[in-house]
Formats: structure tokens, sequence, C-alpha cells
């Protein structure tokens, strides 16, 4: 039994990958480009892959091939139609990062809402030095308790981020889905919960639904002094529409752990926009505590193992 993990570096070394005892042989690529997938994964009979595509055509190429395992929670960097005619099965690792996540999501929300990327750069330009009083307060500093959060998307993490909030003192409401055809229970309607909303933050996965989901509209629909939070997926915001938000000052600000194109080029629109103040631009981090890794790979193996136990 062969298991090829084409993307391990994904991974820092720390991170163990305890090996299955009925997996005979374990072959581990620091990456693995898209011209390289097939070769790599003709004679395998299980893939690891964390961002690797795998598309039709490698599938065909595998023949051995019974087990996609991808160590994330997003699958659609696979060709689950192609996986399901060629009947492997196609597994996945979620709720690893309830901690971690939103966490990452307060850490920049605070920092926004505190403008605490200003105040650093001031104390390192050497400012409190030269202020008249014991302290100097050149950017506005606002509470998160008593404010409005608008929550889009209502699993495990968003549920998560609004018990975080109202630890705070934030009022939470959860968004129901943009053009619904009927309004849940516990949820108010998608331009409702935009429209009252000191901060948004999107907790849901890009699928064709959320794709583009906020965008010039939505963003109009938006109080001036709102942020918005996306520690979940690019794609699910326009990323012109926010740059033009941005720089109209439509919203207040935005802190982003996800682009459209990653590893991000250096000319990408989100690039740009780490230049202004009320910015924040991290890169796919979110996720990545030791204990929320360590916790993935665990839930990564065991699925694994779980899989061929049940097919010996």
């Amino acid at each position: 039994m062969k298991a090829v993990f084409l993307d391990r570096a994904s991974f820092p070394d720390q991170i163990n990958f305890q090996t299955p005892a009925s997996i005979s042989e374990w072959v581990e690529y620091k990456n693995t480009s898209p011209e390289q997938v097939i070769e790599r994964i003709k004679d395998a009979d299980i893939v690891l892959t964390n961002k690797v595509s795998i598309n039709e055509s490698a599938i065909q190429h595998a023949p051995n091939l019974k087990l996609i395992q991808v160590t994330a929670t997003g699958i659609n960097n696979v060709d689950l139609a192609a996986c399901e005619a060629h009947h492997i099965a196609v597994q996945n690792v979620a709720d690893y990062s309830t901690i971690s996540v939103p966490e990452h999501t307060f850490a920049m929300l605070l920092t926004l809402r505190r403008n605490l990327t200003l105040y650093l750069d001031d104390v390192k330009a050497g400012k409190w030095a030269d202020s008249t009083h014991f302290c100097f307060l050149d950017h506005p500093i606002k509470d998160l308790s008593g404010s409005t959060l608008a929550i889009i998307g209502g699993g495990t993490l968003g549920k998560k981020v609004a018990d975080i909030a109202r630890a705070f003192g934030m009022t939470v409401v959860f968004a129901d889905r943009k053009n619904g055809q009927s309004l849940r229970e516990g949820y108010l309607p998608f331009a409702e919960a935009l429209r009252i909303a000191d901060v948004i933050s999107i907790n849901c996965p890009l699928t064709d639904d959320t794709k583009n989901l906020i965008g010039e509209t939505e963003f109009a629909q938006m109080k001036p002094s709102c942020l918005l939070l996306n520690i979940s997926r690019g794609g699910i915001v326009d990323e012109q529409a926010l740059t033009d938000a941005l720089h109209q000052g439509t919203i207040a600000g935005a802190a982003f752990d996800v682009a459209t194109q990653e590893p991000m080029p250096k000319d990408h629109l989100l690039q740009s926009l780490t230049q202004l103040p009320n910015f924040l631009l991290t890169p796919h981090i979110a996720w990545a505590s030791d204990e929320a890794m360590q916790t993935l790979a665990n839930m990564a193996i065991n699925k694994i193992s779980t899989f061929l136990d049940s097919n010996a």
C-alpha cells in the first residue's frame, strides 16, 4: 500500500504525520507542480494533498488510486466528478481550527478597531518621545462592546466567532442566505444584516453560491463605519469592489487572510491595499497555530486508517 503526500512542506517539520501501519510505502514531496502530479501519483493507492490540484487527467493515470485525503477543509482542488466516476473516495478534515481561526479573526478585528498598526508604527518612529502629554491620541480608538457583529456562515467557525464576540459585549446577528426564498429561524435577511452591522465576519466556504457574494451592491448597503473581515476563502468578496470601497471610503476598513490567488503575485489587487492603514492582510495563516495543525494531521491520519480498516 503506497501513500504519496504531494505538498508536505505546506506544514512545518514539527507537525507529525504518523504513518498508519498498513501503509508499506510513504512518499513525501515538499511541493508538487501541476506538471508533476501525474508522474507522482501514477502508482499510488492513497494521495494526500493540501492545496495541490488533482484533475481528471491525473486521476485517469492513477489506476491504483483508492483515496484522496485532503489535509484541509476545502476540497475544491479535487475533481470530484472524476473521482466518483473512478470510484475514488475523497475525504477532507473539518473543525480542526475552531480555536485558531476565531482567535485570528479577533486579532485582526482588534488591530483595526483600536488602530494598533498605526500606533505601533508611530512608537517605532519615536513619536511617543515627542509627545507633550503622557500619551498621544492621533488615531481613533473604538471598543467592541456595544457594537453589532454580522456573521455570514452559521457553521462551527461562525458560532465560535459569535461566542467570542458576545464575551466582548457585542450584539451578534447571523445573515441568512443571499436571495434566500425563506428566512431561517435565528437569522436576519442578508441585506438587513449588512445594513445594521458595525463589523461583518465572513465564515462560509467558497461555493458557486458564495462566489463574489460581497460586491459593489453589498458594499453600498454597509455603514461607512463598518469593518469587513474575510478569514474564510478568497473569491467570496469581489476584490475590485473591495478596492473601490476602501479607496472611496464606503467602509471604514477590512482585514483579509485569503485571496483569489495564493500565493499572491506582487501585482495582485490586495497587495496594493496593504499600503492603506485601514487594510490588514495576512498570508492565509489563520488556520495554522501549531495546535490546530497537529490536530489536523492527527485527524487526517485517523481518517485514512479508518478508511483502510473499512476496506480491508
